[in-house]
């Protein structure tokens, strides 16, 4: 067995009183003022605040660093005009996948989980367009660097049919078996299709192979400037059909943003039977989910860095502190209580959302971990600055 002892740190839970945080074979042994010496290794962290690692609820990762691929009018079109343009964003995206080839995509996924590990993210759901243009090939790519990767970054490929299913024919044949060779979630995007009863199909068809290959379950829910569309509620009411209660997450779901308030509320009721929460990513979007409404309703909700320099978002660091600072601006949540709510929403709340066990900062706790440079969360988010130490499965990393 592997052992670590973190001295003189600061928790969340413990105050401005420095404890000891024990390690043992990849678990939280202990934390306490004073801990057992007998250790393989320490870290001083010298009076900052140690929490747990952080956690990216969504990110395009096959897609990283392709916006000189892509081109600007796919960029222009989804974020002008409130998003009502979001359909043929897309369409002009996909224009340039043919051109998708493993050996490319794979170096610039080494570079953003290269940035993921600078700034501790130990856990990304990775998602991967799979299409008649994109085939496999980015599916294929992640799962090489999820293996790359894997004492480093949790990687949880996504098999995400970005242009429909409906509207791609062969697109479901080609998600099957990207689920075949490796992939772990079951993805989809049902408002990109044309008709309320093809987008219902693409929700039952989706949720069908997660049955099939028992996988949770990830959907770009009503991404797009429309007040009547519908597909969250939707997949929320499949998910209850099937049971497949925790199993689920709903990503952007910005349309919820323009819902009369009663058909919100009803939404939220459907959530929390579902054991539901949602991904936001409201730095990459002039709309964005109602994250404190949705949390007031006791519905988990997590941040995403969603695109790093693609045809949707022109920046990204896969820097999770960085993204809760664009939040505290675009969400208004400047608070002292809001910021503690959007750290939670880069690690545990966050976990909570994908269905993640163990990601808690307590004995018996998977030691994911980061040592930061600062003494309390303002601290971390303000400055957003990367971690002295980043720790997963109890080994030091960086």
């Amino acid at each position: 067995m592997s052992s670590l002892i973190i001295r003189n740190a600061l928790t969340r839970n413990t105050g401005n009183d420095l404890v000891e945080i024990k390690i043992v074979d990849g678990k939280i042994n202990e934390i306490s003022t004073k801990v057992s010496d007998k250790v393989d290794e320490e870290i001083d962290a010298k009076g900052m605040l140690v929490t747990e690692s952080f956690v990216n609820g969504h990110l395009h990762l096959d897609k990283v660093y392709t916006l000189d691929r892509a081109g600007q009018k796919a960029i222009e079109e989804y974020n002008n005009g409130g998003m009502s343009n979001a359909l043929s964003s897309i369409a002009s995206a996909a224009e340039f996948k043919s051109e998708y080839d493993e050996k490319w995509i794979i170096k610039n996924v080494r570079k953003a989980l290269d940035l993921a590990v600078k700034f501790g993210n130990t856990h990304i759901r990775a998602f991967a367009d799979v299409d008649t243009k994109a085939k496999l090939e980015g599916v294929k790519a992640l799962l090489k660097a999820k293996e790359e990767y894997k004492d480093k970054v949790t990687l949880e490929v996504v098999a995400f049919p970005q242009d429909g299913v409906a509207r791609e024919q062969g697109a479901y044949e080609l998600v099957e078996e990207a689920l075949k060779i490796g992939a772990d979630v079951v993805g989809g995007i049902p408002w990109i299709e044309f008709t309320r009863e093809d987008e219902q199909d693409h929700v039952d068809k989706m949720c069908e192979l997660a049955r099939k290959y028992n996988k949770d379950i990830s959907m770009l829910c009503d991404d797009v400037g429309d007040a009547e569309e519908r597909t969250f509620e939707m997949l929320i009411k499949k998910v209850i059909d099937m049971g497949w209660f925790g199993r689920a997450t709903g990503q952007h779901c910005r349309a919820m943003m323009l819902y009369p308030e009663n058909q919100f509320r009803k939404l939220c009721a459907l959530l929390k039977r579902a054991k539901m929460g949602v991904i936001s990513d409201p730095h990459t979007g002039p709309l964005h989910a109602r994250v404190q409404d949705l949390i007031k309703e006791g519905i988990p909700v997590g941040l995403g860095q969603d695109d790093i320099n693609d045809a949707y978002y022109t920046f990204g660091q896969n820097n999770m502190l960085e993204v809760a600072f664009l939040g505290a601006h675009l969400l208004r949540m400047v608070s002292d209580k809001d910021i503690e709510l959007l750290y939670d929403m880069v690690t545990t709340m966050a976990a909570k959302v994908l269905n993640m066990k163990g990601h808690e900062m307590v004995t018996g706790g998977n030691a994911d971990l980061v040592v930061l440079n600062c003494k309390d969360v303002k601290q971390a988010i303000w400055y957003h600055e990367e971690p002295v130490y980043v720790i997963k499965n109890g080994v030091i990393i960086k």
